[in-house]
């Protein structure tokens, strides 16, 4: 059975031809024209130029002996421009000693035609060329088309996580606030000791991860308060021995709620939950840890629980005022609270007073 072959069309494209002889350039647009192509004129390498400025030609015919710019120049600089660095060159000249082409070539150009130019020769030295640039131009165009749908994918899967990360967050506020109801009736509480946390961590020059996720972990610091009894938080004066003794419980209780996971957040507000009752002199509780052997995060938290603690109404207590609160709290430091933290709480006190009062109890 007979089968007609299937000629494959060749590439066509627009030429511009570079050559200060209007007859060469006549000559090119004459052998070119029929072929499909689409030719454009520059009479010298300054005007190739502003017309490749002006519109990105798929070849370029270039001749080398012209006024005010020669080929050699003028390849140089389209193949120093990013803009025009990847249009093929085709250098047409008279020219023959080596040294001469091996110039050209270390100009950038991308092959020859000698003068006068042969029609098959220049044919096949456009055909292939343009073939090379059409690919060239159909993988970038891929690339910048899986460039931008790696982003939009990039982007689809921040927003998933940032909202999957928001509802987790919105979760562990719920959670915590359920445990500081029993004692604080609005909850904001937990927001301040948190924003107390990431501010002091952050003078105190932790990376900003880890600002973060104590910004997270620390307001689960009395989430064990959730099995306290409420004849005890709610008690309105000093809690007897073993009242205290069963307050003292929630910092375990608290890690045991959130002991075991894989996330780094509750992993860190386990050691909070745990230790932010510690002491910088050994006195604290519920292991009695003394100054580096108790975690920073908790060491952090420890001061920005009893600065709010100082400055809100419980139960027991009425709210103390700024002035007695950092009294306190200076009069504390080595004892109760490490003092690097303790320099750093001072040091951002503005930023303390601003947070208590944007998150203040309605």
């Amino acid at each position: 059975m007979y089968t007609q072959e299937r000629k494959v069309p060749l590439p066509t494209g627009v030429i511009l031809v570079v050559d200060d002889q209007d007859f060469n350039l006549r000559l090119l647009e004459a052998l070119l024209t029929p072929l499909g192509h689409t030719v454009r004129f520059a009479i010298d390498g300054i005007d190739c130029l502003e017309k490749v400025q002006a519109e990105k030609p798929d070849l370029i015919l270039l001749d080398i002996m012209m006024p005010r710019m020669d080929g050699f120049e003028t390849a140089a600089r389209l193949k120093g421009n990013p803009e025009s660095r990847n249009i093929p060159v085709v250098m047409v000249t008279s020219l023959t000693e080596v040294d001469e082409r091996v110039k050209a070539l270390e100009c950038g150009a991308n092959d020859f035609l000698s003068k006068p130019v042969n029609e098959l020769e220049l044919r096949a030295r456009v055909n292939s060329l343009l073939e090379v640039k059409a690919y060239h131009d159909h993988m970038q165009d891929y690339q910048k088309k899986l460039e931008s749908e790696v982003a939009r994918r990039t982007d689809d899967l921040q927003k998933a996580f940032a909202t999957i990360k928001s509802a987790s967050l919105e979760t562990i506020y719920r959670l915590s606030r359920a445990a500081e109801f029993k004692d604080d009736d609005t909850g904001e509480h937990i927001i301040r000791i948190g924003h107390f946390s990431a501010t002091i961590a952050k003078h105190m020059g932790l990376s900003a991860h880890d600002v973060e996720t104590i910004l997270y972990a620390a307001p689960m610091h009395d989430v064990g308060k959730i099995a306290t009894p409420d004849a005890i938080l709610r008690k309105p004066g000093k809690l007897d021995a073993d009242e205290w003794r069963i307050m003292q419980q929630h910092s375990r209780q608290g890690a045991l709620i959130l002991e075991g996971s894989d996330s780094e957040l509750l992993q860190m507000a386990e050691s909070i939950a745990l230790t932010h009752h510690e002491k910088w002199d050994g006195s604290g509780y519920p292991q009695g840890l003394k100054g580096q052997e108790i975690p920073i995060a908790g060491r952090i938290t420890a001061i920005a629980d009893v600065f709010d603690a100082l400055t809100s109404k419980r139960p027991y207590k009425e709210p103390f005022s700024l002035e007695k609160s950092f009294a306190i709290i200076r009069e504390s430091r080595g004892s109760h609270f490490d003092p690097q933290v303790v320099d750093a709480f001072f040091a951002i006190t503005d930023d303390i007073i601003r947070i208590k009062q944007e998150y203040q109890n309605n």
